[in-house]
């Protein structure tokens, strides 16, 4: 499934936060339905929204509850000290009982057809898998889920994947057992099985590189929580000077700087424009390109399908030629 979420179709609604509870250490998970009511747009394993808290900030996250809950969108959020300020304000803000704007869902991080899965989780990267699991139970396909983190409190839904798996489901507390046998599960999975990994950086490195090795390479497909090793730094990636947007719906003709992003220029005229991480790892500002040739420095769109990419992540790539027009 492609993203929309870069889009102005993409739908947008006011969602009352029903409940919150707290699931892990510094995990609080909210519950999201429509004020009077009713079904919500039917989403994947996979999805993300993107909330806009009472600050204004912007952030997607993935939807972690039973897709067959028409009524109830369930996100899980882990309290970062050290990041943006978005985990922060939703676990210092009471939010329940309070409408929040909800952007989606959008999926980037699709079930694709497989004889078997293997899932692979570092703390709050679980979530995205969590609804993967429960579809293939669903459909009665083989999987195995190996989830790590730094100690047992810290093990988000941990019992809900055990009463869902069983022994399909590796719990490691790294203070008891070390770090996840990443190197073991991937010898152990059968090389026709798809391989889903999110999680913290150094979980996903390593994971690529494995899987990157193997012979034959196994199929993976990552979800990233920051920018990952892909991400072309603005001061290697070829050419940075300023270049022009036309913003091909409204006629705008827009200059973008050498020290400033798309999306810095394009949000001056147009701030309900959408983003999220601005790092280009979430696919929240994919914008389709229309003319031009772009620059690719996000870590969305694979290496292998940037020569023929019509869409761009707008807070991280650049531009090759002198205009790029855009589909806004």
């Amino acid at each position: 499934m492609s993203s929309d979420l870069g889009s102005p179709r993409a739908n947008t609604e006011r969602l009352l936060v029903r409940q919150a509870r707290w699931i892990a250490h510094e995990v609080l998970e909210l519950r999201l339905t429509r004020p009077a009511g009713g079904a919500l747009p039917a989403w994947e394993p996979g999805a993300h929204v993107e909330l806009t808290l009472p600050s204004g900030l912007r952030r997607a996250y993935s939807l972690c509850g039973d897709a067959a809950d028409t009524e109830t969108w369930t996100v899980a959020v882990h309290r970062a000290p050290d990041g943006r300020g978005g985990s922060r304000e939703i676990h210092e803000t009471a939010l329940v009982g309070r409408e929040l704007e909800v952007r989606g869902p959008v999926n980037r991080f699709p079930l694709v057809p497989a004889p078997g899965y293997l899932l692979l989780a570092g703390g709050i990267g679980v979530t995205p898998l969590l609804p993967m699991a429960r579809e293939l139970t669903a459909r009665g396909l083989p999987w195995r889920l190996v989830l790590g983190a730094r100690d047992r409190s810290r093990l988000v839904y941990a019992e809900e994947l055990t009463a869902l798996g069983g022994d399909r489901v590796l719990l490691v507390p790294q203070d008891e057992a070390g770090l996840p046998d990443l190197a073991a599960e991937l010898a152990a999975a059968p090389p026709t099985h798809a391989v889903y990994a999110c999680g913290p950086q150094p979980m996903l490195d390593a994971v690529t590189a494995l899987c990157r090795t193997a012979a034959p390479a196994q199929s993976l497909h990552v979800e990233r929580f920051t920018a990952g090793e892909e991400a072309v730094p603005a001061q290697l990636g070829g050419p940075s000077g300023e270049f022009e947007v036309v913003l091909a719906r409204s006629g705008l003709r827009l200059t973008v700087p050498a020290d400033r992003s798309v999306l810095d220029v394009v949000r001056e005229k147009f701030p309900d424009v959408p983003y999220s991480c601005e790092e280009g790892y979430c696919g929240t500002c994919e914008t389709p390109v229309t003319a031009g040739l772009p620059d690719h420095r996000d870590t969305v769109i694979e290496l292998s399908e940037r020569p023929t990419a019509t869409s761009m992540m707008i807070c991280v790539s650049r531009c090759l030629s002198p205009v790029l027009e855009l589909d806004l």
